[in-house]
């Protein structure tokens, strides 16, 4: 009798662990389905937020780049970007329009013979390097080549755009190209020339 009166005990004991576990399991999946319900909403507006946060220093960008497309090239042309949420991340794409036909596109990679990407990747090289913490980046950058598809006339004004940014921004530059130093002569504080040399190889003069 004893021995089942023991067993008793032990299995009404077991049964109030079990239902305790039951009652917490219970409020766990409780909480699991109202996260649910909350989830797609709490997405939602994270991606409004970002969308709003990166929306305004996207309007900045897109302004600036504007500025610099119509100051080297002359032309009434609007820098826009096209930007949509992928797999909770914020994509962006840029393009060119003409002002005075929207429906007018052009492909930044190939858009006045390679001009209009020289300029944007400068620009957006330069906007980058102005958002790091000076603590931890040296505000310097090197452009290399990044005249390549301007035309001669132009550079000039890409040179001189691109040193009025760097000095606003209080970034050095480094630019290397392969364009007649003449045209550098305005925008640059120093400017160097590499000259092939027979014993040597090639040899460093500085011309200013």
């Amino acid at each position: 009798m004893r021995a089942v009166e023991r067993r008793l005990d032990r299995l009404s004991a077991l049964a109030e662990a079990r239902h305790g576990e039951h009652e917490r399991l219970l409020g766990q999946l409780a909480e699991v389905r109202d996260f649910l319900v909350l989830a797609p909403k709490a997405r939602d507006t994270l991606e409004e937020l970002s969308t709003a946060l990166f929306g305004k220093v996207l309007d900045q960008v897109e302004a600036n780049l504007t500025h610099a497309i119509r100051e080297v090239l002359g032309q009434d042309r609007v820098v826009s970007t096209c930007r949509e949420i992928k797999n909770n991340r914020l994509h962006i794409d840029f393009q060119i329009q003409n002002r005075g036909n929207e429906k007018e596109i052009e492909d930044i990679l190939t858009g006045q013979g390679g001009s209009v990407c020289n300029i944007l990747s400068v620009g957006l090289r330069l906007i980058a390097l102005s958002q790091l913490p000076e603590e931890h980046h040296r505000p310097f950058l090197v452009l290399d080549e990044q005249d390549c598809w301007l035309k001669p006339a132009l550079i000039p004004k890409f040179m001189q755009l691109i040193n009025e940014i760097a000095q606003r921004l209080g970034l050095q530059l480094l630019v290397i190209s392969h364009h007649p130093l003449d045209l550098f002569a305005e925008a640059a504080d120093r400017i160097f020339e590499l000259r092939p040399d027979r014993e040597s190889g090639a040899a460093v003069k500085r011309v200013k």
